[in-house]
């Protein structure tokens, strides 16, 4: 999750650093729109939980013995 934080922290920075290049690629959203920024901070944070949280929980299931069995 500390990955994830520090992530979305330099994207952040990199996508602000880059708001001249940036401002003729968006539509109807000024260069430092903080919702959005703050939008996709919040969606790339969730992506990122879910997908360690799933694959987590599924390993969570497995039997130790029947994991051994297959080594």
């Amino acid at each position: 999750m500390i990955l994830v934080v520090v992530g979305v922290g330099l994207g952040l920075l990199g996508a602000i650093a880059l708001t001249r290049v940036m401002a003729t690629l968006l539509f109807d959203v000024t260069a430092r729109d903080p919702l959005t920024f703050i939008a996709v901070a919040a969606l790339l944070t969730l992506i990122a939980f879910v997908a360690c949280y799933l694959p987590a929980r599924r390993a969570t299931k497995v039997d130790p013995l029947v994991a051994l069995r297959y080594e």
